[in-house]
């Protein structure tokens, strides 16, 4: 089977800051994403889990999109505007497709 390659982005951040990360994928004419709820995990500050938390404010949202790798700068830096005034991270990985036309 042939496949294509793409590049994916995964982006975590906090739960009130999804809807403008979203918006702002919709505005760059990202083609399809995907939005995972996180449950738990570790960084510089410790561990943490979600469960028990009242409000929206801790929780993190993981939303991943693949794209053309001549695109990616085009979607990561104004993603990482919101990014970097938030709790969240950025990854880029190479990936492969089986249908290039959706990405």
């Amino acid at each position: 089977m042939q496949t294509f390659t793409k590049k994916r982005i995964a982006i975590v951040i906090e739960q009130p800051a999804l809807n403008r990360v979203l918006e702002k994928l919709d505005q760059l004419a990202v083609t399809g994403y995907t939005v995972y709820p996180v449950i738990a995990g570790r960084g510089r500050e410790g561990s943490w889990r979600a469960d028990g938390m009242v409000s929206d404010a801790g929780r993190m949202v993981s939303v991943v999109c693949v794209c053309d790798p001549a695109k990616v700068d085009t979607i990561v830096e104004p993603i990482f505007k919101i990014v970097s005034r938030q709790v969240g991270i950025i990854t880029i990985s190479d990936c492969e497709v089986i249908r290039p036309d959706h990405f």
